[in-house]
């Protein structure tokens, strides 16, 4: 008898060590077991510059139909027009009672007043100056552009400015679920143009030493092959990563960087928490400043998922989470606009290395 209790008791307690370490490995935390900053291991000679312009080459000579990201989706509202300069052309943009959104140039036809001040009343702008109203449907001299909104962002179709042939809809990347996801979009900035963002985005051998604050242990598994066969396949970079929590404990993942147009790169989360997440990486030019300076704005959207029971806690508090993911991708963005601003600055003068 007394033997039979021990062995229950021995199967119980191997029955709740067996349930620890399954609940262990399935934590999404880790330990971090990395090198200082200055012990890592070099990554210079995998950051081939050639393999990089040539990744790059090749997604600026893809499609885009003439579509630009403008905006966050929700930055255009039904109460309110938005404005914004892009390549040049200044756009405004308002959605009408049933939620649809619209373009057009932002400038009245009357007398060049902002329509980005103007009112939005039965779904027209009514302009500030006279009163002049333009709708969906345009006006004397006032032809809208196509517009598109994904629910994430907003397109607007500039076909003077792109001149490419058109396409009826943006090339807008694989995401998640939207009912099932938290997404934030966050805007910098910065004197580039937007291959250089587009490059920096293709240059993922930069992560553990320009932001070690967020990432630790980065290892390119895969970069892109010139001669693959197939072309979504050949221009992917995989990556294995630990996102930073604190010093010494992170997040591990596998994720892929694509180019599916030529000025946006994605970042796909494939393995690890979080896996169906999204990270697009919009640039969209804006035009030159006084001083003749190309500026571009990087439109950063993060779209969070997880399979996780506790993720629908995270979702009914998404107002608060916001917040904290926009503050993420622009720290991070406040290096990368660097990266990308020096890129330029070389690329100008006929300094850059590549």
């Amino acid at each position: 008898m007394k033997a039979d209790r021990y062995r229950r008791k021995g199967a119980i307690v191997a029955g709740l060590a067996a349930k620890r370490a399954e609940w262990v490995r399935n934590l999404p935390i880790r330990r971090l077991r990395s090198p200082r900053w200055a012990e890592q291991e070099g990554t210079w000679k995998s950051a081939n510059p050639a393999l990089i312009e040539a990744a790059l080459k090749r997604a600026l000579a893809r499609p885009s139909g003439n579509w630009f990201v403008l905006a966050a989706s929700r930055e255009v509202t039904a109460d309110r027009p938005y404005g914004r300069t892009v390549a040049g052309a200044e756009v405004v943009a308002w959605r009408t009672g049933d939620g649809r959104v619209h373009a057009g140039p932002g400038a009245c036809p009357h007398l060049g007043a902002p329509l980005s001040r103007a009112r939005v009343h039965c779904g027209e702008l009514v302009c500030r100056w006279h009163g002049l109203k333009l709708g969906e449907r345009g006006g004397p001299w006032w032809t809208p552009f196509p517009a598109h909104d994904d629910g994430v962002m907003v397109w607007v179709r500039l076909d003077e400015v792109g001149g490419e042939q058109p396409l009826p809809e943006p090339v807008i990347p694989r995401r998640p679920p939207q009912e099932a996801s938290i997404e934030a979009v966050a805007t910098m900035t910065g004197t580039c143009e937007p291959e250089d963002v587009v490059a920096n985005r293709l240059d993922p051998w930069h992560g553990s030493w320009f932001h070690p604050y967020s990432f630790a242990n980065l290892q390119v598994l895969r970069a892109p092959e010139a001669d693959g066969l197939d072309e979504a396949e050949r221009d992917r970079f995989d990556v294995e990563v630990s996102f930073r929590l604190s010093r010494h404990i992170g997040v591990p993942v596998t994720a892929t960087f694509t180019c599916p147009e030529p000025r946006t790169v994605v970042m796909h989360i494939v393995e690890g928490e979080g896996a169906g997440s999204v990270v697009e990486t919009h640039a969209t030019p804006l035009g030159h400043d006084s001083a003749g300076q190309p500026r571009t704005a990087v439109i950063e959207a993060t779209v969070a998922h997880s399979e996780r029971p506790g993720f629908r806690v995270a979702r009914s508090a998404a107002g608060a989470m916001r917040p904290m993911m926009r503050w993420a991708a622009l720290r991070l963005w406040r290096d990368d606009l660097a990266y990308a601003e020096r890129r330029y600055a070389l690329r100008s003068t006929g300094r850059w290395p590549g």
